[in-house]
């Protein structure tokens, strides 16, 4: 089976890099399976799960926003952050998620509820990957 290197990339360091058989992502235009060989591109993506396969094994990392560039013989993840599974704390994330739930229901100033938004969305990818 034919792999490609996929690298996952964050402001503060290199998550992830290795060689893989497909990668999952959810970009702006939705989700998106990519094997060796693809089309170069570039697109953004949203905060969600990024689900790799690497032979007879799958796993998740958690990628909060950024983009991925597809090359020849390479995949590039950008993100804002990302998180691979061992790294999560679950109660952190939980805590994390209830505060975000916390000022969404108790804002009114637009801004405000954008973020506490995006928290939530932050907090919910790192607890769905941190569970599998």
């Amino acid at each position: 089976m034919s792999s490609f290197l996929l690298e996952i990339v964050t402001p503060e360091r290199k998550v992830y890099a290795e060689d893989v058989n497909m990668v999952i992502v959810k970009g702006s235009e939705g989700e998106m399976g990519i094997l060796p060989n693809h089309i170069p591109m570039v697109t953004p993506l949203k905060i969600a799960p990024v689900t790799i396969k690497q032979k007879n094994a799958e796993e998740k990392v958690a990628v909060n926003g950024g983009f991925l560039e597809i090359r020849k013989d390479k995949v590039v993840i950008l993100a804002e952050s990302a998180e691979l599974p061992g790294d999560i704390d679950l109660a952190r994330a939980e805590a994390a998620k209830q505060r975000a739930e916390q000022r969404i229901s108790g804002r009114k100033d637009e801004y405000d509820q954008v973020r506490a938004e995006l928290a939530l969305q932050r907090a919910l990818n790192r607890i769905a990957v941190k569970q599998g």
